[in-house]
Formats: structure tokens, sequence, C-alpha cells
């Protein structure tokens, strides 16, 4: 792995239990683990501010109770800081439900941000029909959105199975999970602690 982004840094970094990673095969350095492919990976989709001089990443699902739950607090963080790269990485791990709407949210191209904010804010779990209801009430075309998907499978379940690859190397045993800097936070953080990481990654310059 490029030593700018050396794997090491993540044997301390601060998890929201307080404990510390420990080394071990799983973190070994494959490719998926990159600096590159984990903070910069094209396919992935960036909320908040492009050129923002902190990159927090979050892994989520659709159906997970937790991640809907921290969503309005996280983006608000976001839009207050003004200066955050919010890489929002899909892991459907809740069933088919999970995956369908991964699929369509992913096929929705710039306006993404509008069919993942209409399916963070539906309470309880989904299913198909919930799914395309609450996306056609927030101005897409289904229909449409499956035919995206068929032509871009290829390009949205490779980067699924990255999304994948990553949280599994870095441990992580469900959603949220989030990076900030060098530091991880394996579900929900104390929000206090979330802004101290941002902080932190600032005054580090990462």
């Amino acid at each position: 792995m490029p030593s700018a982004f050396d794997r090491r840094r993540f044997l301390t970094a601060t998890l929201a239990g307080g404990l510390a990673l420990a080394a071990g095969p799983a973190l070994a350095a494959p490719d998926p683990l990159s600096k590159r492919a984990v903070l910069y990976d094209p396919a992935a989709p960036v909320l908040g501010n492009p050129r923002g001089d902190v990159t927090v990443v979050e892994w989520f699902d659709y159906q997970c109770p937790y991640c809907k739950k921290a969503y309005p607090e996280v983006m608000k963080t976001v839009a207050e800081d003004g200066h955050i790269r919010l890489v929002m990485k899909d892991w459907p791990i809740f069933g088919l439900p999970s995956e369908y709407a991964a699929h369509l949210t992913l096929a929705a191209g710039k306006y993404r941000p509008r069919a993942l904010d209409a399916l963070m804010k539906t309470p309880g779990q989904l299913t198909d029909a919930t799914i395309d209801a609450r996306l056609t009430a927030a101005g897409f075309d289904v229909a449409a959105l499956k035919a995206a998907y068929a032509r871009n499978r290829t390009r949205i379940d490779a980067l699924l199975k990255r999304n994948k690859a990553q949280a599994e190397g870095f441990g992580f045993f469900g959603t949220p999970a989030y990076m900030v800097g060098t530091t991880l936070f394996p579900g929900v953080p104390a929000m206090a602690d979330f802004r101290q990481a941002i902080r932190d990654a600032r005054a580090a310059g990462r």
C-alpha cells in the first residue's frame, strides 16, 4: 500500500468504544484498502463539498435503523461545516430490498442525493413496492432507473463489491460505519467524538 496511506495508521485509530484496532491477518494491505480506492473511488457518490479538506466515508444500508437515525445529524454536520467531502458507500447487508435500493439510487446518477435522501428518511423496513413509491414521490421514473441500472450493472455491481471488501477489510461487522481521517467508527458515534475527529483530521491535513 502507498506509504501516504500506510495501513499501520489504523492500528491506533480511535473507535467508538474507545478500543484500538488489533493487528492481524485482516489488516493486510489488499488493493481495495488503498487511499485512492477508499477515499477517491470515481464510482462512489460524494456529498457535501467535493473539494473539501476533510473526507468522511460512511458505509450504510437503506434498511439500517441506526444509519437512518444518524443520517440527519451527519448531514447537518456536513452542511454546517461546509468543507467536508462525504463519500457514501452502499453496503447492502439487510437483504434483497437493500440491494434493490442501492441499484436504483446508484443508477440515478447526478440526482442520486435526492434518491438517497428520500429512502434514508423512510422509516422502518423497506419493500420493493415501498422503494418504488418513495422514489416516485421524489420525482423519479422508476422504470427509467431500472433501465439505467441494467445499462450500468457491471459498473454498479463492481462498486458494491469494492464497498463490501473495504468494510470487511476494516473489520466492520455491520452498518453504519465511518472513517474520518484515520479514525474509524464501527457504529453510530457520539457526535461530539465525530466532530472532534473531523477537527483532528483537518489539523493533521487529512
